[in-house]
């Protein structure tokens, strides 16, 4: 990826309507998602990141046809890498996601982004009851 493709896209981390593709940087500089309570080496959460942000290099793909209930069919999916600079600009940590792609028209080395859906997967169907408390909403990955 170029420098460029680094390059922060929007700037407000996400709205009411669209929350943000949240990974955690640790003091340390290093970069998870999700994130955890402890970091590499034992370091502490220090801030959240947008990835919604980022570009993404697609590291490996494949398509499910077997998928759970409410789950389209077939199911795309991608694990990506994002390389994102520390806050002071001196080093670029990366950081892999794993979710559905928005098509199958996608190869290693693609370029993608992040794209927010209101529904991942169909609310009623499948064993959590469409009025619990479970979160349908996330982002799927769409070439660049």
């Amino acid at each position: 990826m170029s420098e460029d493709d680094r390059t922060p896209k929007t700037t407000d981390g996400g709205t009411d309507a669209q929350p943000p593709f949240a990974a955690t940087r640790y003091e340390s500089g290093a970069i998870s998602y999700p994130g955890h309570p402890t970091g590499p080496e034992g370091t502490e959460p220090a801030e959240t990141v947008d990835l919604a942000e980022y570009t993404a290099e697609v590291v490996t793909w494949t398509t499910s046809t077997a998928t759970p209930p409410g789950v389209r069919q077939p199911n795309h999916l991608a694990i990506v890498e994002f390389e994102v600079p520390d806050p002071s600009g001196d080093d670029v940590h990366s950081v892999r996601a794993l979710g559905q792609l928005t098509t199958d028209g996608v190869e290693t080395g693609d370029e993608v982004r992040p794209v927010y859906v209101e529904e991942l997967r169909e609310p009623g169907v499948g064993i959590k009851d469409e009025d619990s408390a479970q979160d349908w909403d996330g982002y799927r990955f769409e070439p660049v």
